[in-house]
């Protein structure tokens, strides 16, 4: 894959923190997603990356977990307190089920197991930079959810006085059930619309939105997001 996606040119070149300490994955890895067309800021280390995220913009953030000075996950913390939108993938040799949750729960959007392969890679990343180019369409798309107002846009979620701001997976994985309200919505159809892919490993990250949106909810009894056994799920508001 050595041409360059036509989507990119429609847009100024996507920049990407890419956070790897092995010397070697990450000079090839680097060299394929420049040849793609995305202009790559590169830290072996997480001291170096801390600053990076302190004194740039990012379009999308690629951590490895084992980092020398300052691990992936404590990157990922430090990348949502500053913005809650931009997608994070996490690059790793850990398969625990337990670390992959954890990282999904400090609000990574997807991971990708090593070895890898760099077609996987670079389409997981267009996936997610098209889906977050899409929703930053300036068309107005407000909703109404019992007690609560969510504005997709704005990535915000209003009961009352409160305001809650959403990451970008949460808001499309809300925005696509309230679409589909009152509806039988199967596992399979949400992970290829809000992941692109359904695999085992996304069914858990579901899992784990799923829950966040029922706590963020928590506070209208009459919203609930409804189990449906082994076939997915549907939301009542």
């Amino acid at each position: 894959m050595r041409h360059t996606r036509q989507n990119q040119n429609q847009f100024r070149p996507a920049t990407l923190l890419y956070v790897e300490d092995d010397e070697s994955l990450s000079f090839v890895t680097r060299d394929h997603l420049e040849l793609q067309g995305y202009k790559i800021t590169h830290c072996a280390d997480g001291k170096t990356a801390k600053a990076a995220i302190e004194n740039g913009q990012f379009d999308l953030c690629l951590l490895d977990v084992m980092l020398p000075e300052t691990d992936g996950f404590t990157l990922a913390e430090e990348i949502r307190k500053k913005n809650t939108e931009v997608p994070i993938l996490f690059l790793t040799a850990r398969s625990l089920k337990e670390d992959r949750l954890h990282g999904l729960r400090l609000g990574a959007d997807d991971y990708i197991t090593k070895p890898f392969s760099i077609e996987e890679l670079i389409l997981k990343i267009e996936v997610f930079l098209r889906r977050s180019r899409i929703v930053s369409t300036p068309e107005p798309q407000e909703y109404t959810i019992g007690a609560y107002a969510f504005s997709y846009p704005n990535l915000e979620l209003k009961y009352g006085e409160e305001v809650r701001r959403l990451t970008q997976k949460e808001a499309d994985l809300l925005r696509y059930l309230i679409q589909h309200k009152n509806q039988v919505i199967k596992r399979g159809d949400i992970l290829e619309k809000i992941w692109g892919e359904n695999d085992y490993f996304l069914g858990r990250s579901l899992d784990v939105f799923i829950s966040r949106l029922r706590k963020y909810l928590k506070e209208d009894d009459s919203i609930k997001v409804e189990n449906i056994h082994g076939v997915g799920f549907c939301f009542h508001a």
